[in-house]
């Protein structure tokens, strides 16, 4: 069968929007996407629309992946989530060892978890380094085959191995899901089934070929133009697509309930002229968003380079469409919840659990303001010395 025959990630994600919101309440209650959702997640190869095909991925053009993103967190945001973080981890890959990378990910169901860097370091020995520490928000832990540790490392003379700026230089370390000690620490008010526990490492040696590093992505092996936007702005690809479905529920549903509801002492809410003004409104917001975001996606890669990645223009602009995104999102979102009014308080509605949802979404670092500041600083010929 020809290649373009075959059912696109996002009609995969179509295709299993019901069972996704039949596993809903499950999800928020068990904070666990069930073994059967998951099984089907990986049949239609959502946890590898990231990865190289030289390892067995599809690697598929980032515009795409904001879409099936986007469409799997209109049914369950936690599962939009998981989704992204695992294809986010796998981009990892291409700065691996081949022979690594195809260790890592020969299993279908393959996935890599890991949570943000902090202080703790690992040590270099023949062969390999020595890694002991605590790490947190670790979305996706419980369905992972493999773990991350990101580190600073420890020099046998016992100086720290930098950048030529002087920043610490920091090593991705990847060990079986088994070396690490995960702890139910992920008790919050929204995307509870994300599962983004803590985990311990204790005394694990990583060989070096079980290392890489996303602090260089010129040092890449595949030479597609989706390994030329660094990991870092893919993932905030990943969160807009998230902010983006959650919003987009909340809006479908909003007009569905206007439809038919007639606040005391008011008109029907589809009659209020205000109401009217701020469903287009919102309309409007998060559609330009996803198709501003689009526009930069497909711009990049038509003119990604194949040796190097992007430059900080480039690497701004996905930064800036991102944010936007998920701004516009968390605006739309909280525009709904209030004119939805007391139908929006309730466990079970189609409001409640999406807003906190995006309200988690909302404290996440790619959710931040001073990001629109790194841009503008880029765009204005200053830019910073280090840009995330």
């Amino acid at each position: 069968m020809d290649t373009a025959e075959l059912p696109t990630p996002l009609a995969h994600a179509r295709a299993l929007a019901g069972e996704i919101t039949a596993a809903s309440d499950e999800i928020e209650r068990t904070r666990r996407i069930p073994a059967a959702l998951l099984d089907r997640l990986h049949e239609a190869r959502l946890c590898r629309m990231l990865l190289p095909r030289s390892v067995g991925g599809d690697e598929i053009d980032p515009g795409d992946y904001l879409l099936t993103i986007e469409e799997v967190s209109r049914h369950d945001a936690s599962v939009g989530w998981n989704l992204f973080v695992a294809n986010s981890a796998a981009l990892l890959a291409p700065h691996l060892e081949l022979e690594t990378a195809r260790t890592i990910f020969s299993d279908p169901r393959a996935l890599v978890a890991w949570g943000p860097p902090n202080e703790h370091m690992a040590t270099v020995e023949d062969g390999g380094y020595r890694v002991n520490g605590r790490w947190s928000f670790a979305s996706g832990c419980r369905n992972a085959t493999w773990m991350g540790a990101h580190c600073r490392i420890e020099e046998p003379d016992g100086s720290i191995r930098s950048h030529t700026d002087g920043r610490p230089f920091i090593l991705s370390l990847l060990f079986p899901v088994d070396k690490a000690t995960r702890i139910d620490t992920w008790n919050t008010i929204g995307l509870c089934g994300t599962a983004s526990d803590t985990y311990t490492v204790e005394d694990v040696f990583v060989p070096d070929a079980f290392t890489g590093t996303r602090e260089l992505p010129d040092d890449r092996r595949d030479p597609g133009p989706l390994y030329a936007i660094p990991q870092q702005d893919i993932y905030a690809v990943g969160v807009a697509g998230v902010a983006l479905g959650i919003a987009r529920a909340m809006l479908e549903a909003f007009i569905e309930l206007a439809g038919t509801k007639t606040p005391r002492g008011l008109s029907r809410l589809a009659e209020n002229a205000g109401v009217q003004a701020g469903v287009a409104r919102g309309e409007a917001r998060i559609g330009a968003a996803r198709a501003y975001l689009l526009e930069i996606l497909d711009d990049i890669c038509a003119g990604a380079p194949r040796d190097k990645a992007i430059d900080f223009t480039g690497r701004a602009r996905v930064r800036l469409g991102a944010t936007n995104a998920i701004q516009g999102a968390i605006e739309t979102a909280d525009w709904v919840y209030k004119n939805a009014g007391v139908d929006a308080i309730f466990p079970g509605s189609p409001y409640e659990r999406r807003f906190r949802d995006i309200h988690t979404l909302s404290q996440q670092i790619q959710s931040r303001d001073s990001h629109y500041e790194s841009v503008g600083r880029i765009f204005l010929g200053n830019p910073p010395a280090v840009f995330y």
